[in-house]
């Protein structure tokens, strides 16, 4: 830790000396377990930092020809107790990206006249250099990803996070994963800044002296490094305000992206929420930094007194470390420094690899601060930045000791502020910050991944979002003192955090939402299908929750309990469900019997149609020959039902009334959205007064809120009723049910969760988990049904495709 004596460096067994009795004297160790499935990778990774973890749970893998995304669901219809992982990829570019200096034609004489220069000075630095000649000719082509970032979340048009992929011959792009299964290229940066520098004729401002001809080679390498991408990083989302033709204001939420050039430039792209493209972007500003041979970038944002302030920390390749000032224009409630702050100087030729900024609330000078950690080498750089009324304190120092080899990877924990470093040994470090009187201090213990997965060589870490799972990018180790003659690249995972760590944060949540906490809810999930039982401290806990608070979330919270349970007690199906049967014989569902309701038969992703063999409301395209002995219908046919039956039963029904609490309480927020936004006499496409008749149909039923509600709707609306008729045969269609409406005709309709309003297109948008289904805004809509109907999932809290 800072200020102690410091090891020799490569003193291996010194280093985990000193971690052990840093862990000892902490009183915390870290159990780390292994978490299947392991991922194997088509293609090698590739560039610095491959591994990313975005904020919706998606993990982004450079590789040599493509990026691979892998999803984490939280799947409350599978049995399975391996993680689910839903995986994509972002292809790479076909043709190499040139980057535009100058007209095509003057382009291409310059390029032939530097590569048949008698200078060799100029022929070899041309020839080589794998900016001016991406193609390679003589040289292998530049295939594959450098980098990868992710945006916040709630920045595209699904209220998910966008992806920035840098290629290894520096082309910029921005995809989005609007349909799940095909990533979409946005736009491409690199095209655009090339296009608005060849427009300022290669000049900054205006007071620039005019640039040389492109004929120099200097003016040619000046050319080509002020556009050459070496990292990028997305700020938080920001409020701007937007000014309408009436002079009104108008709040609108925009997200920056910073790139960070290999000249020192910084350029600042603003966007527009949601991105949906080049017409989203407001503004791009290039900041010039000062700092030679840039290395790595990230965003620093403080809030001090309801004060936002923001700059950027860059790191060079020779070692110092700087903040630069970001001047953020029409940006509601943020300040910037008035100069740059150097955190470090000295040009030790460590070069930055990697840079982390937390922040942190100090517990003794009772004030936010910002934590900024940076891997130079073996060692971590560390700066604890706070302002007080004597102005901004930087602290820093270095830890050393850590790792025998160079850190090859580095991630942070931003919940908590805890730093993982790995070297490619295998070796990942635990580091965590301690706050003294003056500073802090890091305790820090050793993860041997060699013990999780065996001999194993690690090229990148990441951490979940909640600090769940560390991801790990490996590759086989040595084995007998011999290195292996293939190398297959997987992403395996690490469990961080232990069961009743999760449930705990999971119970005292301030985001209080399940899909934001998909890593925590996992291990949840992964206990209970092992143990088959919700552990009785988590249902006490979780009881109390709900008596002593309203959140609907502690009900998402049981519901999603319950049906871990339901799935863990069901009995694996004797045959391969994907494999068709040859048998000729076969029965409806709407002719056999003990089926239940036509209700039930919907492709609606509640429990009760997660397994084929449940009970007999789940039978949704099962032939009679498939239930065999095992159905729950036999068992209860033949002389009272079995235990595990009256198990399932039981839990089924609670798992119907958490979901029927969950639907009154929704449709109480429609009904109050409705009460407050409508006229009379105008029909909101929301069928009110079947919402309301539902509501009161129950007599168990007792909730003031609602009557009272119900009461001034039905008394503002008469004796008006704005019925919903079938399309087909423009009959009226009751509000019999919550998921579905059947008219006299018989055809069957889904309803919309998030507005009730039966879903009559052929196209409608459904959940993650396939909970449920949403109708898309139409523009006759007006805006606070669009606002609806961008809501959740009610019952999952997922979002909606």
């Amino acid at each position: 830790a800072a200020g102690r004596e410091e090891p020799p460096l490569g003193l291996e067994a010194v280093a985990e000396e000193a971690a052990a009795a840093a862990a000892a004297s902490a009183g915390f160790r870290l159990t780390a377990v292994r978490r299947e499935p392991a991922v194997r990778l088509q293609h090698g990774a590739s560039g610095l930092e491959p591994l990313a973890w975005s904020e919706d749970h998606r993990v982004s893998v450079s590789t040599a020809r493509s990026i691979a995304v892998l999803e984490q669901l939280s799947d409350v219809h599978s049995g399975g107790q391996d993680m689910v992982i839903h995986r994509t990829a972002v292809p790479a570019p076909g043709a190499a990206c040139m980057l535009k200096v100058g007209p095509k034609k003057e382009v291409a004489e310059c390029k032939e006249k530097f590569a048949s220069s008698v200078d060799p000075t100029v022929s070899q630095t041309f020839m080589l250099d794998r900016v001016f000649n991406p193609e390679g000719k003589s040289l292998t082509p530049m295939r594959g990803f450098k980098y990868s970032s992710w945006s916040p979340l709630g920045c595209d048009a699904n209220g998910r996070c966008l992806l920035a992929a840098l290629t290894m011959d520096n082309r910029l792009t921005i995809h989005a994963n609007l349909n799940r299964l095909q990533w979409v290229q946005l736009v491409d940066l690199t095209e655009l800044y090339g296009e608005r520098l060849f427009e300022a004729s290669y000049k900054l401002c205006k007071a620039d002296t005019p640039c040389g001809e492109l004929g120099d080679f200097p003016e040619f390498q000046r050319r080509h490094s002020m556009q050459t991408p070496v990292r990028m990083e997305w700020s938080g989302i920001c409020t701007t305000q937007q000014v309408k033709h009436n002079n009104e204001c108008r709040d609108v939420g925009s997200v920056l992206l910073a790139v960070l050039f290999e000249n020192g430039n910084i350029a600042v792209w603003q966007f527009q929420l949601p991105f949906l493209g080049k017409e989203s972007i407001t503004s791009c500003n290039t900041i010039e930094s000062g700092i030679s041979s840039p290395s790595v970038l990230s965003w620093w944002e403080y809030e001090h007194n309801n004060r936002k302030m923001s700059g950027l920390i860059v790191g060079s390749a020779y070692g110092p470390v700087k903040i630069i000032p970001v001047n953020l224009k029409a940006v509601k409630g943020y300040f910037t420094l008035r100069q740059p702050v150097v955190l470090w100087q000295e040009m030790d030729q460590l070069p930055v690899h990697s840079i982390k900024c937390i922040p942190l609330y100090h517990p003794y000078q009772k004030c936010s601060c910002s934590l900024v950690v940076a891997a130079r080498g073996p060692y971590v750089f560390w700066c604890l930045l706070l302002i007080s009324k004597a102005g901004l304190n930087v602290h820093n120092s270095h830890v050393t000791g850590l790792h025998s080899l160079p850190i090859v990877s580095m991630t942070a924990d931003k919940q908590n502020g805890t730093v993982y470093t790995c070297s490619s040994d295998g070796k990942v470090r635990q580091l965590i910050p301690i706050f003294t009187d003056v500073a802090l201090k890091f305790e820090h213990q050793l993860i041997k991944l060699s013990e999780v997965f065996g001999s194993v060589r690690t090229h990148g870490i990441a951490v979940s979002p909640c600090g769940a799972y560390l991801a790990v990018i490996t590759t086989e180790g040595m084995a007998n003192g011999l290195h292996p003659v293939n190398k297959n690249y997987q992403v395996q995972f690490v469990t961080l955090k232990t069961f009743e760590e999760a449930a705990a944060q999971l119970l005292e949540s301030s985001v209080q939402n399940l899909f934001r906490q998909v890593d925590l809810t996992d291990l949840v999930r992964w206990k209970i299908l092992k143990d088959k039982h919700i552990p009785q401290f988590l249902q006490e806990a979780l009881d109390k929750k709900i008596e002593s608070c309203g959140s609907t979330y502690f009900w998402r919270f049981k519901l999603f309990l319950l049906r871990i349970l339901y799935q863990s007690m069901q009995k694996a199906p004797s045959e391969v469900t994907w494999r068709p049967s040859h048998e000729d014989a076969k029965i409806l569902i709407s002719d056999s019997p003990g089926m239940g309701s036509t209700e039930d038969d919907q492709e609606e992703g509640t429990s009760k149609q997660a397994s084929k063999q449940s009970l007999g409301d789940t039978g949704k395209g099962v032939d009679i020959d498939d239930t065999g002995e095992d159905s729950l219908h036999q068992s209860s046919d033949t002389g009272g039902r079995e235990p595990m039956v009256e198990k399932l039963l039981e839990i089924q029904a609670q798992i119907e009334a958490v979901e029927m609490h969950l639907t009154r309480e929704h449709m109480k927020r429609v009904l109050g959205e409705v009460y407050l936004h409508t006229w009379i006499t105008e029909n909101t496409s929301i069928p009110t007064r079947g919402v309301c008749d539902f509501l009161m149909s129950d007599d168990g039923y007792d909730d003031r809120t609602a009557r009272v509600l119900i009461g001034h709707i039905l008394k503002k609306m008469n004796k008006q009723t704005f019925p919903e008729h079938c399309s087909l045969c423009k009959e009226i269609l009751p509000f019999t049910d919550r998921k579905q409406a059947v008219c006299s005709n018989g055809h069957i309709w889904l309803r919309c969760f998030l507005t009730y309003q039966s879903c009559q297109s052929l196209v409608y948008r459904r959940c993650l988990l396939h909970d449920s289904i949403a109708r898309h805004p139409t523009p006759e809509d007006p805006e606070w049904i669009k606002r609806l109907l961008q809501g959740p999932c009610t019952f999952c809290d997922s979002p909606v495709f």
